[in-house]
């Protein structure tokens, strides 16, 4: 019996869902990969561009520039909601495909900027396409493995963004300390050649092609006007805000990682590469922990609810980047070892952003789910990048990056009182 109930719980994954997922894990690696090259060369780039930019190259200039340049880059994927209706009306498979074109392009033309503005110019462009990723990958997951599966595989699926981060790490360690901050750039634009094998043989999800009559009649916007429809509007205002909170972690917090490991190693008399190094490791090993996060996911999901999931990693977060940046850090080259110790615990932490992989989509129909999965992980970067830039402001007045940086903590506060408004949905299947 035992052993029937076990076999009843694993439907066998079908030729279609088994690349299918390939192909969204690998977007979503390149994704994460391309996204954290410009966290990994923050300093060196900008040690180069600002003075052909006209820009003295001060430590304040640098946190300044480096905070504008992420906010740019997260307006970028702030606009990447913009997938969401398209992918809606025209399919997820086929919008995944062109996203993961789009940022490997502009990533890759990353390498050949003379001044500051056109590499601003191009994160912005990248950002619009690492952005319609995720939604478009979590979307077809979701939608086509087997209900029995589907947690298991949104947990799957997401850390392959954190794959990208350790191969993004273990490429500047490499690649960076020899060839540059160019050659990481060159890096990030070249794998997304390979996934014209993986598209191959892979078509819509059922569920899709059985609303594909009605959804293609659309007006191409109509699926952002049913977000705020009354059944749905209270759902898509607080999943925007919660992946604020997830943002202000990530991009206000955990993506300074590899300038406060660079400043501590300088501390402790390792310059150059040996500095660069050290930041690759600090990368690797969040990106590993995190890892481990998404793999936790399904069953934490299943044990604590969606929100109570999602109340856990947010209170690592919290505690997290208040102790690691703003106490340790001031530790100076004393603290280096405590500070890996705490990356680890901030890298779990950063697995909040599975749950939205599994939580999003079974909260809305399929003739808005791509829409609405869109909406909620990219329009929220607005707001991102002005927190984002008042963190790069902050490294500038306050002349380090510790205390800024451990003020999104405050988010994570916020997100923690807001989860109890959220819809919990354990035990619910996919909505048609």
């Amino acid at each position: 019996m035992a052993d029937a109930k076990i076999t009843a719980r694993r439907t066998p994954l079908t030729r279609n869902q088994i690349r299918g997922f390939w192909a969204s894990w690998g977007g979503f690696t390149l994704d994460g990969m391309d996204s954290f090259i410009y966290a990994l060369v923050l300093v060196p780039s900008l040690r180069e561009l600002l003075p052909r930019s006209s820009i003295e190259p001060t430590k304040g200039h640098i946190g300044y520039y480096g905070g504008l340049l992420f906010a740019v880059f997260l307006v970028g994927w702030g606009l990447a909601f913009l997938w969401g209706p398209i992918g809606d009306k025209f399919g997820r498979v086929r919008t995944l495909m062109l996203t993961i074109v789009w940022y490997s392009l502009f990533t890759f033309l990353s390498a050949f900027v003379t001044g500051i503005w056109q590499l601003a110019i191009l994160r912005l462009l990248a950002g619009i396409g690492i952005g319609g990723e995720w939604a478009m990958g979590g979307t077809f997951v979701a939608e086509e493995w087997p209900e029995d599966r589907r947690r298991a595989g949104a947990g799957y699926m997401h850390n392959g963004f954190y794959v990208g981060v350790f191969l993004a790490a273990l490429a500047n360690y490499a690649i960076g300390g020899r060839f540059g901050w160019r050659g990481m750039f060159v890096v990030g634009g070249l794998p997304a050649l390979l996934l014209a094998w993986v598209r191959h043989g892979v078509v819509e999800p059922e569920r899709w092609q059985r609303k594909k009559d009605v959804v293609s009649s659309w007006n191409v916007l109509r699926p952002l006007a049913v977000l705020f429809s009354h059944p749905w509007r209270r759902r898509t205002i607080l999943n925007s805000l919660f992946m604020l909170v997830s943002i202000c972690g990530l991009w206000a917090g955990t993506v300074y990682v590899p300038a406060a490991v660079t400043a501590l190693a300088e501390a402790a008399g390792r310059a150059g590469p040996a500095a660069a190094q050290l930041a690759s490791r600090a990368t690797m090993l969040v990106a590993f922990a995190t890892i481990l996060g998404c793999l936790a996911m399904p069953w934490l999901a299943e044990r604590l609810g969606r929100r109570g999931a999602l109340g856990l990693y947010f209170a690592l977060m919290m505690v997290f980047i208040a102790v690691t940046f703003g106490k340790i850090f001031y530790l100076g080259a004393a603290g280096l070892p405590w500070f890996f110790v705490c990356l680890f615990f901030l890298g779990f932490g950063g697995a909040n952003f599975a749950v939205y992989t599994l939580w999003l989509p079974e909260q809305y129909p399929t003739e808005c789910r791509a829409s609405a999965f869109a909406f909620a992980t990219s329009f929220a970067r607005f707001g991102g990048a002005g927190i984002t830039f008042l963190v790069g402001a902050g490294v500038q007045h306050f002349g380090s990056l510790g205390t800024p940086v451990a003020l999104t903590a405050l988010a994570f506060a916020f997100g923690l009182l807001l989860l109890p408004f959220g819809a919990e949905t354990r035990g619910h299947t996919l909505p048609a």
